[in-house]
């Protein structure tokens, strides 16, 4: 092409223009390979490339034919990357079988729609991340191998709409003496991420299928970004979603996890923490809390579905704090559970310097608002290759607040929560006082006495506009309190049975106030008082017409500790 007179060629325009320009104007594209470290020339001085170089992995050696081992090619381009002071390390179209890759500080790995990173089906291509120390403590956890890892690193982007696959199937035991296809099992399985001590780590728009362990593990990390992420995840024991141990500042958006284990676990000491627009579905619990100060968490818009293990679930043990939680506006459609918060100082030791020095556990301003649940018994899952069992707890479950021994939970609120349950309770097992003296599982309380809620141990219970029902006859109370004190219930509607005791029955509970309470079907009486250290339990107008008789009174508990007002 000739030059015009006072102009420049097209050629001679392309060359005088900067680099960084052509990179921003390629953008999330990532236009094939026009500015890719071979054409730009490694060995050059052009410092302004740096940073913003793209690295096809193919320029490296690999193959992308679906049985090559490409490991050392993608190490290879991420190491060049990282090297230039980052860019993006691109995965084309492809099926790349990879084992262990390290991924390093300001280095973006970007899979194109077509491009898939594959697990080896040989164990012995994965190797463990020795930085990683485990200790047994369970703020470090279980395992450090995985598919890809960083440690130490920062400023680094996991991004689509590629997928990794794990072939997670390849490491699942046909029985527990027998060893996988893969060769190895238990800790040593790969995660599909592994993150210890990174900050700054995004991870969008991409999808992660068939793990042989968790999915996501971040631990001791801040300032995390995950979003736009899919995750299918039920091909073997132990495949969480996402897994947190001491992470802060973490945003979760507009995320499907459909898993076999829990799919938003937080363990340690987790903070700042908010999870909202997200879908889950798993065999264990959704949001899963253990140990640690787990502080200033909100979930918010999700919706849960056939999740068979319980989709909140806290677990606080000695020198733990579980403080300042919200979750609001939440779908939950067949369901176990729905909640479960259990305290027990005695129960699951945590670090040292990690909460309160009397080492008394905490459980405090928990809330939930906005909640639509139908809970229902386990059931098979028609993508999960190997049955699940249930235990008995699991079957006929309810919302569970569960202070052991001297510990108690205190500010739990419910506003606007409906709940429609399974049902099916017999006399039998509403007949129970003794409920188990611990905080392990929830099913671990066996079949509780009420087909709504059991509290036992609550200083400071609010509900508003609480509706319970059942879509089978159920012997149960709608809710059981055993040493609830200062609750305050008001708008509280629930389903009765006029074959069962009561629609209430209360233990040696006190400073309660009931206000516009409603009997939405007949029951014998309103209220069962149990206990001789019943006192000030109000309960002020509402509709109890549909019950036979206000309140009943046994084991000790004197009329005296209740006042009717009409």
């Amino acid at each position: 092409m000739t030059k015009k007179s006072g102009g420049l060629s097209r050629r001679e325009w392309l060359k005088q223009m900067s680099v960084p320009v052509v990179a921003a104007s390629v953008g999330s594209g990532l236009v094939g390979t026009a500015i890719s470290s071979a054409q730009t020339g490694r060995a050059t001085n052009h410092d302004n490339t740096l940073g913003v170089r793209i690295y096809n992995i193919r320029d490296y050696g690999a193959k992308g034919d679906g049985s090559t081992l490409d490991t050392g090619a993608v190490q290879a381009a991420i190491d060049a990357c990282t090297k230039d002071q980052g860019g993006t390390v691109v995965v084309p179209a492809g099926v790349f079988v990879i084992g262990t890759i390290e991924l390093k500080s300001n280095v973006t790995l970007h899979l194109a729609a077509q491009g898939k990173l594959l697990g080896s089906a040989d164990g012995k291509q994965y190797r463990a991340a020795d930085a990683i120390p485990l200790s047994g403590d369970s703020t470090l956890g279980d395992g450090n191998v995985g598919l890809i890892f960083a440690v130490n690193a920062q400023n680094i982007v996991i991004e689509g709409p590629g997928t990794i696959d794990g072939q997670g199937v390849q490491f699942h035991s046909p029985s527990r003496d027998v060893l996988p296809p893969a060769g190895i099992s238990g800790n040593h399985r790969p995660y599909h991420l592994l993150f210890h001590r990174c900050n700054n780590l995004t991870v969008r728009d991409i999808f992660l299928t068939a793990s042989a362990y968790h999915s996501v593990r971040i631990i001791q990390s801040n300032y995390i970004k995950l979003d736009g992420i899919r995750i299918h995840n039920r091909v073997n024991g132990n495949n969480d979603g996402f897994h947190f141990i001491s992470a802060q500042h973490v945003h979760v958006s507009n995320c499907t996890v459909e898993c076999q284990d829990d799919a938003c676990a937080l363990f340690g000491s987790c903070k700042f923490v908010t999870v909202t627009n997200c879908t889950f579905s798993t065999r264990w619990s959704v949001f899963r809390f253990g140990g640690g100060e787990a502080e200033n968490i909100t979930v918010s818009n999700c919706v849960i579905y056939d999740t068979f293990g319980c989709p909140i679930k806290m677990r606080c043990g000695s020198r733990s704090r579980f403080e300042n939680i919200s979750f609001s506006n939440l779908i939950m459609k067949n369901v176990t559970g729905p909640i479960s918060i259990g305290l027990d100082s005695s129960y699951r030791r945590a670090p040292e310097d990690a909460a309160s020095a009397s080492g008394k556990g905490i459980v405090r301003n928990i809330s939930f608002q906005g909640i639509r649940a139908t809970v229902v018994s386990g059931r098979q899952y028609a993508d999960m290759p190997f049955p699940a069992s249930f235990r008995p707890g699991e079957s006929k479950s309810c919302i569970a607040l569960n202070g052991v021994g001297s510990d108690f939970l205190e500010e739990i609120s419910f506003n606007n929560v409906h709940v429609t349950y399974e049902g099916g309770g017999t006399a039998e097992e509403a007949s129970i006082r003794d409920v188990p003296q611990r905080a392990g599982e929830y099913f671990e309380l066996g079949i509780l006495p009420a087909y709504g809620l059991y509290a036992r141990n609550v200083h400071g219970l609010t509900l508003h506009d609480v509706r319970f029902e059942v879509a089978a006859p159920d012997l149960r109370p709608a809710m059981v309190f055993d040493r609830v004190e200062d609750g305050s219930i008001n708008g509280f509607s629930a389903q009765g049975n006029p074959a069962a005791e009561s629609l209430l029955r209360f233990t040696n509970s006190r400073d309660l106030l009931f206000t516009s309470a409603r009997v939405l079907a007949p029951a014998a009486a309103f209220l069962q008082l149990e206990g001789e250290s019943n006192e000030r339990i109000t309960i002020d107008g509402g509709d109890l017409s549909r019950a036979g008789v206000p309140a009943k009174y046994s084991r000790g508990a004197s009329e005296r500790a209740v006042k009717m007002r009409p």
